[in-house]
């Protein structure tokens, strides 16, 4: 059952992914599961800095449970644990490796373009990707779009968040989302175990981990939610 826990720092949160197996950073439609519903208000916002805990830990927590991050549910940000992602791309990718689901027709040609070079340039930052693809006004459109479909089907995920430098080395504003596919970053740990079941094998697998996590929960508003 999902608990009543606290994250109040780094290691809380890494303790309730590896724990869950799935946390999406931001209220969605199942109550109560979001790092944002979860998470001591004063490591959310800081009002007199103006900066986000919760967002300054993305990167390390990434690089130091080896989890998945991205658009998986909604539309919206979640990280999945090592375990668990194998499965969920597996039923997301309906058993299917990118250039298989290209080449059935089941893909379109400017979702294999971004994919394709994210594949080629991994780990790769959000702006040189668009500089690659040439995505810019008067050029290739849908981006957004775009990588947030691949994320959604288990075939890229963010790997890290990556600071630019001004010119005395220092980091600032927003980091910037650096982009993977789980074969390149997960590599053995992912490769070895996504299509080891049936796509609906892994679908039953997480249907049943998330009616344990939300005992309470409509079957069908988590049927939904996995998509």
């Amino acid at each position: 059952m999902f608990g009543d826990f606290i994250i109040r720092t780094k290691a809380d949160l890494i303790q309730a992914i590896n724990e869950y197996g799935f946390l999406p950073f931001f209220e969605n439609s199942i109550d109560g599961f979001s790092i944002e519903e979860h998470i001591d208000p004063g490591c959310w916002w800081h009002s007199d800095t103006g900066e986000w805990s919760a967002w300054e830990w993305k990167g390390p927590v990434i690089k130091e449970t080896g989890c998945a991050y991205g658009k998986f549910f909604e539309k919206k940000a979640c990280y999945i644990s090592p375990e668990w992602f194998p499965d969920f791309a597996n039923y997301r990718r309906d058993g299917y490796d990118f250039d298989a689901r290209y080449d059935d027709g089941l893909a379109q040609y400017r979702d294999k373009l971004l994919y394709d070079l994210v594949e080629q340039n991994a780990p790769v930052i959000s702006k040189r990707l668009k500089q690659l693809g040439n995505y810019k006004k008067g050029g290739n459109k849908g981006f957004d779009t775009i990588i947030t479909r691949l994320q959604a089907q288990g075939y890229v995920i963010i790997s890290d968040f990556v600071y630019m430098k001004d010119k005395y080395g220092t980091p600032y504003g927003w980091g910037v989302a650096e982009y993977s596919t789980p074969e390149a970053f997960m590599r053995g740990g992912f490769t070895d175990k996504v299509y080891s079941r049936s796509p609906e094998e892994s679908y039953e697998r997480l249907l049943e981990h998330f009616t344990r996590l939300f005992p309470n929960e409509d079957v069908g508003k988590i049927k939904k939610f996995l998509g």
